[in-house]
């Protein structure tokens, strides 16, 4: 999962024509950590889409820009527009995760 450091990398990103998924998440937060211990075998199922994670600490206003008010929170984006959202209490899982991601991906 690449690291998204900047404003402007992340809007150059989500205007991929393809869709992205974007992992918001904090270095503090519980449940983040949680996460990254089952997103790995989601990413390989998933290898076939672009990943990526920004901090919402370090690049600030995107997470209120886009309505994400809990984290870890899973978001997919394609020319610029926010198709899918996923907020943190439906991220606990790799069945929750994996759920959004066929609903949205199918």
């Amino acid at each position: 999962m690449e690291a998204i450091k900047t404003e402007e990398q992340f809007n150059e990103i989500i205007a991929s024509e393809d869709p992205v998924i974007i992992k918001f998440y904090a270095d503090w937060c519980p449940d983040c950590k949680r996460m990254d211990m089952f997103i790995g075998d989601i990413l390989e199922q998933y290898n076939n889409y672009d990943w990526y994670e920004i901090n919402s600490d370090e690049v600030q206003g995107l997470a209120e820009k886009y309505e994400v008010m809990g984290i870890p929170s899973l978001l997919i984006f394609q020319n610029g527009e926010k198709l899918a959202h996923r907020h943190s209490a439906y991220t606990k899982t790799p069945d929750d995760v994996l759920e959004f991601l066929q609903e949205e991906l199918a």
